[in-house]
Formats: structure tokens, sequence, C-alpha cells
């Protein structure tokens, strides 16, 4: 590993709040206002007397919004179009029931309505009406990787029970990942700044990482302590071509349950700074609001076991906050109310969710994430963990749920378990990368895809794409 030259480091703000100081100008952005707000930013900074990050942080909240601006792209013809394919009769009276019950999300953006781009397809996903209704027209097709994990996931608890580890079936993975920027977004002839996401050590589910070969002479590999792990690559783009960055990396991934017993658990010591740590809250995504207080009475009752109390928390998210296509992490002010306010989530959502019920009831819960790499199913993921004395820190995977079987250990596998083929890069959200960034961030929570910028400003998704290229051997023994 060589370091590289010309690496600048400077403090980059990770935990952007949405509201500045300034009332007028959150005010206008709560209402919409967009155009307004940002002309009222620029007034504010174009009178001087601010330090460096507040300049920062306020043109920050106008990147902010020209994000929710990509997000909502879609006129209500738009999704009546595409509406009419299950119901043919549809009328805009029927997108205000959807409105308003949460089922369709939208904004007022300048005055006019627009739709998030994955309101379509999440309609059919969050609203159990018009789930039935598609597959009514379309059939029902159990999903590819379902049908994979209820067969997988018995052969893992089988293992486990038959040898007595908490870690078997090793598999042996090799990864390619790419990051490949359109071309000429940037000039030809500047130089382009990359961050790839990349496995986390000491972790006994993922081990015997070794890097194969990366597609540049000079790249640095951040030390494991930085929570959000990467490696980082330069490269000078030419003119009319697109921008490559990638890596190859093999390593072995084990499947890893616990089968937790009321007679193995042991009380918290909630002195430990363990447990004061990560039972805390931590704005702006984990705090404990009356919503929260309010739901947690409701889900938990009388209950004071914190393994049963885990079970009721994930099992009431599991039945009543369905999966959706989400809106970029940045753009979101609180996920976890986010979440109980619309009522959906996608993998990072409920975790986060999860999370801040969990650590309410005085669980001690911590977030990770990274990719999903199952067998013709590669995609980004976020899971986390949660401790228990007795037993330590255990996987727990909100997203994936509850798995259909009568087998009480394989519906509950992921409550306590998790797949091989979780890859782990971050063992928490929010954190540094190293180098450090100039500009924001792209995804300012999580990091998975990637973050890319030169000197001209951050690179956001849309100038860019991402690739993985998986191949499995399998080893059927411990």
């Amino acid at each position: 590993m060589k370091l590289m030259i010309s690496i600048i480091i400077c403090i980059t703000v990770i935990n952007m709040m949405a509201q500045t100081k300034y009332d007028n100008i959150n005010n206008a952005i709560e209402k919409g206002e967009f155009t307004k707000a940002s002309k009222l930013i620029d007034e504010i900074i174009a009178e001087g007397n601010l330090s460096d990050s507040e300049i920062y942080d306020l043109n920050f909240q106008k990147e902010r919004m020209d994000r929710i601006r990509k997000d909502f792209k879609l006129t209500e013809e738009d999704v009546l179009a595409y509406v009419k394919k299950y119901y043919p009769d549809v009328k805009s009276a029927d997108l205000k029931k959807w409105e308003d019950d949460k089922s369709l999300e939208f904004k007022i953006i300048d005055g006019e309505k627009l739709y998030f781009n994955r309101s379509r397809s999440n309609l059919f996903r969050v609203n159990k009406e018009a789930k039935e209704q598609k597959i009514k027209i379309e059939g029902y097709k159990k999903d590819d990787l379902d049908e994979f994990l209820e067969s997988y996931l018995k052969r893992i608890v089988d293992e486990v029970k038959d040898n007595g580890s908490h870690l078997v079936m090793p598999v042996k993975i090799k990864l390619k990942y790419s990051l490949v920027v359109d071309p000429d977004v940037v000039p030809g002839g500047e130089v382009i700044r990359c961050w790839l996401p990349f496995p986390r050590e000491g972790h006994s589910r993922q081990t015997d990482i070794n890097l194969l070969s990366v597609n540049d002479d000079e790249y640095i590999v951040a030390p494991n302590n930085y929570l959000q792990r990467t490696l980082y690559l330069e490269k000078q783009t030419v003119k009319g071509e697109p921008t490559r960055f990638e890596y190859q990396i093999e390593y072995t991934g084990k499947n890893e349950w616990y089968k937790i017993t009321a007679d193995q658990l042991k009380p918290y010591d909630k002195n430990s700074e363990l447990y004061k740590h990560y039972t805390s809250e931590r704005p702006p995504h984990i705090v404990f609001t009356d919503k929260i207080k309010k739901l947690s009475d409701e889900i938990v009752g009388d209950e004071t076991d914190p393994y049963l109390i885990g079970r009721k928390i994930y099992k009431w998210i599991n039945d009543n906050i369905p999966w959706a296509g989400a809106r970029e992490y940045s753009t979101i002010s609180n996920i976890s109310d986010y979440c109980l306010t619309t009522g959906h989530g996608d993998c990072g959502i409920k975790t986060l969710t999860f999370m801040t019920l969990a650590r309410y009831n005085g669980i001690p819960v911590k977030w990770q994430s990274g990719l999903m790499l199952h067998p013709n199913n590669n995609n980004l993921h976020d899971w986390g963990e949660m401790y228990f004395e007795g037993y330590g820190w255990v996987p727990v995977d909100q997203s994936f749920g509850l798995t259909n079987s009568e087998d009480e250990d394989i519906e509950w596998f992921f409550f306590g378990g998790i797949d091989a083929f979780h890859f782990i890069v971050n063992d928490d959200y929010s954190q540094p990368l190293y180098p450090a960034k100039i500009f924001p961030r792209s995804e300012t929570v999580d990091f998975q895809r990637g973050e890319v910028e030169w000197r001209g400003g951050n690179l956001y998704f849309d100038k860019w794409d991402y690739f993985m290229e998986v191949e499995y051997s399998f080893e059927d023994k411990k």
C-alpha cells in the first residue's frame, strides 16, 4: 500500500442538521419554499461575519434542497399512468386517499405537488389493498432471496445445534467492486478523489481478507479503527471517457446464530461504559421523542426481560412497517421519526427505528452495514448488533424480519443470527472517512456505494454508478 500525494486534510461535518439558527430559513424549507430559502441563505452569506463552518452548513442546506428536488420529480400524471396498470379507472381522488394514509409520498416544492420517484412502486408495497390488487393482476411469485433463505437457514440452525459452534458453514467469497464516473461530468485532466467500501477486520464471521488487485498502483486502505472503512484512490479524467475505480478482494464469510435462552442471560451492568454508550440517544436519528415513548409503552407493556422486549419490538416493526424504497438519508431530518410518521422504511430506516426503541428500553444496540452478497441478490444493506450479558454482541437484522417457517428457530433466525453473505463495511453510521472528504458527502449517514469528489465539489449519485461481481466457494464445514 502506497500513500498518495496531494491529500488534503480538512474537517468535514457529518451530522448536518436540517435546522439552521435562522427561523425564516427553517420555515421556508419546512413549507417547501426552496427558492425563497436558497435566496435567504445567499443573502445571509453575502452579509459576511460568518465562520467557515457556518457558511459550510448553510451551503449544505441548499445542497440538501437540491437533493430533495432530485428525489421528488414525478407529477400527478406520472403516478396516474403507472397506477392505471392495476387500477384502470384510477382518479385524482384515489391518489388523495393514498396520500392521506401515507401510502403515497409527495412534497409541495415551490407551490408544485411532486411525488417521490419511488412512490409509485412503493404504493404497491406499503398499502395492503394495493398490494393485493397487484397480485390479482400479475400473480404471486415468491422472492428468490426468500426461497434461498428458507432452505439455507435451516442448514445453519441444524449445523449450530449439531456441533455447538456459533459460527458455521464458511463461504469463500470473491468480490470485484467498481465505481464508474460518467464521462465529462468533470473536465478532462482534472483529478477525481474516490472512496470505495472496504471490509472491516476483527469480526469472527468475516476473516481471511485478501486484497487481490486495485486498478491503480497508489491507494490507501483506511485503518481499521475508522468505523466506516474505505479504499481510497485518485484518478485523472480523460475527456469523453468514463473514470473507473475498481478493486478485487476475497475473504471468508461465516454464518452466525445464537440459540438465546433465559438461563444464559445475566443482568446488565448499567454502570459500564458499554451500557451507557449503546443505550443513549444520538441526535438527530436516535431521539427518545414522545412518539417513541408512547409507542414503546404500547409494544412493551409490562415486560421487563430485555430479550423478550427486544423480540416484541422486532415483531412490531416486522408486522407494521413494510419495506419500501427510501429517500436519500441526507434529506431526512430524523430517520426513526420519519419511519413512524410514514409507516414504512428500507433496511437502514427499519434498523434505526429498532435501535431507537431498543435503546429507550435499556437494550444496548449498535449499527452495522455494508453489502448483501447473496447468490443472485447483490445489494446494499443495513442491519445491527444487540448486546446481551451472557452472550455478548449478537446480530439483528430488522429488515430481513421473520422468516416464513413453522420452526421458531428459523422464523426468528435474524433476531440473534445472520448469514455469511452480509459483508461488513461499517460498525457505525455518520463517521468520518479516511482521508477526510473536503465537500459534503452524498450519503451523510451510511457508507456503501462510495463517495466521489473533485476540486469543483462533491459528485452526487446521479453522476456515477457502482457495480458488483461476486464468486462463491462453499465449504459445509466449521
